[in-house]
């Protein structure tokens, strides 16, 4: 069952670029029964290595747009740096049924984000043609501050890196990233920000490496033939039957639904 659910994750991961953090991590909680601090580390080491595979298909095939990339990178990684420091310091402590609920919540926040990732689109495209100058101007700035969000979201609940990050992506850069240049972008900054994370976290103790092991044996096969098919497959219908299912998942991790 743990490899099954690796490739499918990763098959998912491959084609969308979502799936790693918002459907791994809650799969493990609410399938597997693991705890949510160790949930949490697991997946975000899965979510790294399992990327890195998609990375090098997508670099193979040129998809990959690294400004783009270095800038969300000045915001992820010194916000998950900070994030794992103040987790380590006990200042982000959090009980069982909390951690449960951010993690829910973050699904939910994925999801919509999906849902709303064309009309982002095509808001980001009428501003960016409408005020082209002022538009490319704040694009560095917001980049950065967008990926300072994902580093301190990632790292807290392991959800995030891919779908938020390519709602953002898709507002900002509406002309620049086509669909597929887009999941292969968020995908390369995903990569060293989990892993980052995730190293925390195997510091803290809260990783299982068994776990781990069974679910890349899935994930590697299902991310690499995802990713060699996601440019030949409709986007927008895929990403919105995730989305729906995400919904579902994570109105059940917050309580919203019994």
């Amino acid at each position: 069952m743990l490899v099954f659910a690796g490739f499918v994750t990763g098959l998912l991961v491959g084609l969308t670029g979502v799936g790693a953090g918002s459907m791994m991590t809650p799969l493990l909680l609410l399938v597997f029964g693991v705890a949510p601090v160790t949930a949490v580390g697991t997946d975000l080491l899965f979510a790294g290595i399992t990327k890195i595979v998609a990375s090098r298909v997508h670099h193979t095939a040129g998809l990959i747009d690294w400004q783009v990339v270095r800038r969300l990178w000045l915001g992820s990684l010194p916000a998950s740096a900070i994030t794992v420091w103040a987790l380590k310091q006990g200042w982000l402590a959090l009980d069982v049924k909390s951690l449960k609920q951010i993690i829910g919540c973050a699904v939910l926040i994925t999801a919509f984000g999906m849902l709303a990732q064309g009309r982002l689109n095509a808001l980001g495209r009428q501003l960016r043609l409408g005020n082209a100058d002022s538009f490319k101007r704040l694009q560095p700035p917001l980049t950065i501050l967008a990926g300072l969000l994902l580093g301190f979201l990632v790292t807290l609940t392991s959800v995030g890196a891919g779908a938020v990050g390519a709602v953002m992506l898709a507002y900002l850069y509406p002309l620049r990233l086509t669909p597929s240049r887009l999941v292969a972008t968020d995908i390369v900054h995903a990569v060293p920000l989990a892993l980052f994370a995730g190293a925390g976290h195997v510091f803290a103790g809260n990783v299982d490496f068994v776990l781990l092991a069974w679910l890349l044996l899935g994930s590697v096969p299902g991310v690499w033939l995802g990713a060699k098919f996601s440019a030949r497959l409709p986007q927008a219908y895929l990403r919105a039957a995730l989305a729906v299912v995400l919904a579902t998942i994570g109105f059940k991790l917050t309580g919203l639904m019994g």
